[in-house]
């Protein structure tokens, strides 16, 4: 499984890469552009991200803003619907407006933080992205 983790925060990134790195390949980013730059090469490449995981407060670009890049570059390649990036929000933002938001730019998931690990595995779990041996 290919995955990026957008959060500026260096405990929030690392506590991610801990929770993920067993389940393949990771890359960070620490801000949004870095992100949309990070899944445009991926996309560009054949190696497209099979779940991403998108902080709301970064620097640059929102994680909304983010996900509306994401859908569009998805676009753009000729990837729609089940064939398409999972999208996970990582936040501490739960209010309705933000949650409504994401899920209207086509989120599959919405995780308020703190992050753990429980959460994170039964979420990539109901998306059907971890392999059972």
């Amino acid at each position: 499984m290919r995955i990026l983790v957008l959060e500026d925060e260096f405990i929030s990134r690392n506590v991610m890469m801990e929770i993920l790195s067993p389940l393949g390949h990771v890359d960070t980013a620490e801000t949004g552009t870095e992100a949309v730059e990070k899944f445009r090469k991926a996309i560009e490449q054949g190696e497209h991200y099979d779940a991403v995981f998108l902080d709301i407060m970064v620097p640059e670009m929102s994680g909304q803003d983010v996900l509306k890049n994401i859908r569009m570059l998805e676009e753009q390649f000729g990837i729609f619907s089940l064939s398409g990036t999972k999208v996970i929000m990582t936040t501490a933002l739960g209010d309705f407006g933000n949650v409504k938001a994401a899920f209207k730019q086509q989120c599959e998931a919405y995780l308020i933080k703190p992050i753990d690990r429980d959460k994170v595995l039964s979420t990539l779990d109901g998306l059907g992205l971890i392999r059972k041996k």
